[in-house]
């Protein structure tokens, strides 16, 4: 199931991450574990933030994907599943 997680990170443990170096190989991590179709990087309420649109094959994988954003940058993390036209279309044409 294609998904978007929402990773705004917590200011503080950011400035740690991005002063000491980590910053960059923790994003990785999580990228590495995802495997995004596309990512974007913004700030949402006040907050650093990564939009990360992946495929979500198995629940239990959710725990693998987010924990390191969890455990060294603090991030308030949001799953939700998403679609992309085409899955709009083909569950619009279900309508019928």
């Amino acid at each position: 199931m294609r998904c978007m997680l929402k990773l705004e990170v917590d200011t503080q443990a950011g400035n740690r991450a991005i002063s000491d170096g980590s910053l960059p190989k923790i994003i990785q991590q999580v990228m590495d574990r995802a495997k995004p179709e596309a990512v974007y990087y913004g700030t949402e309420s006040g907050c650093r933030t990564a939009f990360v649109f992946f495929d979500l094959a198995d629940p239990a994988d959710i725990p693998f994907v987010a924990e390191p954003a969890f455990l060294h940058l603090g991030a308030k993390v949001t799953l939700l599943p998403v679609m992309n036209g085409d899955d709009l279309q083909r569950g619009l044409a279900k309508l019928d």
